[in-house]
């Protein structure tokens, strides 16, 4: 019974990350403007809105305009809910695991968003930090999980000075064999970011969810996953080479997070 109560909660929250997902990036209110169709500002009815069902029994259009609607709802819903559903089943319904659970719903739609429009919104990655810090089961758990969000948050900040001071130095040293008497007293090498803010505050929120040695794994793995598509994009223009990396990072997350024992009997038993 816990189980479906928490594959309705999961499916129920999904259908309000949609609305997160489609109205953060426009600076929308996702609170006070009622749900309406985008073709033909029809404003919704609560049957409109049944997660799964409603997309399924509306074949994917408005039932006003029949403007399609984007299969983009149901699988959010559907991933909400395998969220829920699957950290219920390891940890049970109880507050903590309940605030793990809304981390990993803003990350996912940090991913999706990241995904969609290439921008990672403070406001959410600041919940999903708030609320994987929280989600421990005693106090020293939550002091525990703020120091590992601070550390790799700041691990993360170095990294990204030195690889931007490397490549942005590389570039320079490149420019100075084009160097002629006309334009040698003038620098326009342009500073190269060699990652972006948005990953390194998921990268705290890895730290606070996870622990130390599991972020490492997380990281780790997030770029495996994403090697193979950046591969495959290396023969488009330069904007279609920007790989968004924060799904990635979320999604090893949630693999090394389900799959924690494990892998702490395989790095203790190999270490």
């Amino acid at each position: 019974m816990e189980l479906i109560i928490a594959l309705i909660f999961g499916l129920l929250f999904g259908s309000f990350l949609n609305v997160v997902i489609l109205r953060i990036p426009k600076e929308e209110s996702v609170v006070f403007v009622p749900s309406h169709c985008y073709s033909c500002k029809s404003s919704l009815k609560p049957w409109h809105n049944i997660p799964l069902f409603s997309w399924i029994f509306l074949r994917g259009k408005c039932s006003f305009c029949s403007a399609p609607i984007s299969i983009q709802y149901p699988i959010i819903e559907l991933l909400s809910g395998i969220i829920f559903l699957t950290i219920a089943s390891k940890y049970g319904i109880s507050l903590p695991s309940l605030l793990v659970a809304f981390s990993f719903l803003t990350l996912l739609a940090l991913s999706m968003i990241d995904f969609k429009y290439k921008m990672v919104p403070d406001s959410l990655n600041l919940l999903a930090i708030f609320f994987a810090i929280l989600g421990a089961w005693s106090l020293g758990g939550v002091v525990e999980n703020f120091k590992n969000a601070l550390l790799f948050a700041g691990g993360f900040t170095l990294l990204r000075f030195a690889l931007s001071y490397y490549l942005t130095s590389s570039v320079y040293r490149a420019g100075l064999k084009t160097k002629t008497p006309w334009n040698k007293h003038f620098d326009r090498t342009p500073l190269i970011e060699a990652m972006g803010e948005g990953d390194i505050m998921v990268a705290a929120t890895m730290g606070a969810l996870l622990g130390v040695e599991l972020t490492l794994v997380a990281i780790f793995l997030s770029a495996l996953l994403a090697l193979p598509v950046m591969l495959m994009v290396q023969k488009g223009s330069s904007e279609d080479k920007r790989v968004p990396f924060v799904p990635f990072l979320a999604l090893a997350t949630f693999i090394v997070y389900i799959f924690d024992s494990p892998i702490y009997s395989y790095i203790e038993a190999n270490y």
